[in-house]
């Protein structure tokens, strides 16, 4: 085998950052991006963005630091580049607020992100009914922009882009030697995993240019978060529902909780409507597997059950699943011994 030709499903953030990771780490490869929706039309592209870790129950605390890490100081070295403006990637600094003190004063997070210090008391009378804060730096990502921009990586690494919607993985063999299954919730499908679903979000997207801190409620349900063109404000978390229709009575919610804690926004205006489908599961599905029928067989590499907390690990579980495929091309090239009769 000389080339070994790769099929990545799905082109959200977690796709298409593992089409740009295998590209990178996996030598003699062909890279091709398979997917019913391409940004601007893809969940990732509702999210607002913001590096702060989702907590995922059945995945270890190291591994999810680790993966936040390797994400933060991708980005970091975005934002600090030319290619900034274009990637969509920006330091952001603000507030997250509880209206009681975590257990867990210290998040695992807290040495990732730039400047974490507890909040004064001075700062907690902004908000006044909140009686603990923290205060830290942390990331941006805009995926209506980093999305186009990962994209523009993988045609210049000579990946290719294919609008198709899969139904059953089988149907790209014999075509590809090795398929990464990046499709969210088209996994319960896919993979035939009950395990995943959706988490409705919605948000809006205003028009408030003098909010420039982020501000988050400690239970993020409820958030505030400028952005380059827009405030992202936030949020719903409807377990189990399907709807990609916005709501008006969420939006006159969503509404009524920012402005309890940034009364300047009564003066947003272009309020526009957005929801989203977080795939949610208890922990990043991130395995290989090899289907196996009539005797053919297929290997998979599954990376996919983000939930809420995409953004924040994308390149780290990106990483790790590129070197997941780099273990099966490995076995491809690795001629079977032939038994000794």
């Amino acid at each position: 085998m000389d080339t070994a030709r790769i099929a990545v499903v799905g082109a959200g953030v977690v796709g298409l950052s593992t089409a740009v990771c295998i590209s990178k780490l996996v030598p003699q490869c062909s890279v091709t991006i398979i997917s019913d929706k391409f940004t601007p039309d893809t969940t990732s592209d509702v999210a607002a963005g913001m590096l702060i870790p989702h907590t995922y129950p059945d995945t270890p605390i190291h591994t999810q630091k680790q993966w936040f890490r390797e994400t933060f100081n991708h980005l970091f070295a975005i934002a600090n580049s030319a290619e900034a403006g274009d990637a969509g990637v920006h330091l952001v600094s603000g507030w997250q607020i509880f209206q009681s003190t975590p257990t867990e004063e210290l998040p695992f997070w807290a040495d990732v992100v730039l400047g974490f210090r507890r909040m004064t008391e001075a700062e907690l009378k902004k908000f006044p009914q909140y009686v603990f804060g923290q205060a830290f730096t942390t990331l941006k990502c805009e995926c209506p922009a980093y999305l186009p921009w990962l994209e523009k990586r993988i045609k210049g690494s000579g990946g290719w882009m294919l609008t198709r919607r899969i139904d059953d993985l089988w149907e790209l063999y014999p075509s590809f030697d090795i398929v990464v299954n990046c499709s969210g919730l088209g996994s319960r499908q896919l993979a035939g995993d009950a395990k995943i679903f959706p988490v409705r979000g919605q948000v809006l997207q205003v028009q408030a240019p003098w909010v420039e801190h982020f501000i988050r409620d400690g239970s993020g349900l409820t958030y505030i978060y400028p952005g380059t063109s827009h405030v992202t404000l936030g949020g719903t978390r409807q377990k189990g529902d399907w709807n990609l229709s916005p709501d008006a009575e969420n939006s006159r919610e969503i509404l009524s909780r920012c402005c309890a804690l940034e009364p300047s926004l009564h003066g947003a205006c272009n309020i526009r409507e957005k929801v989203g489908l977080r795939p949610y599961r208890p922990g990043v599905q991130l395995q290989t597997e090899l289907l196996a029928r009539d005797g053919r067989r297929l290997p998979v590499v599954h990376h996919y059950g983000h939930g809420s907390g995409g953004i924040s690990v994308h390149w780290g579980t990106a990483l790790e699943a590129a070197r997941l495929v780099s273990e099966c091309v490995h076995a491809l090239r690795t001629p079977i011994p032939k038994s000794k009769l």
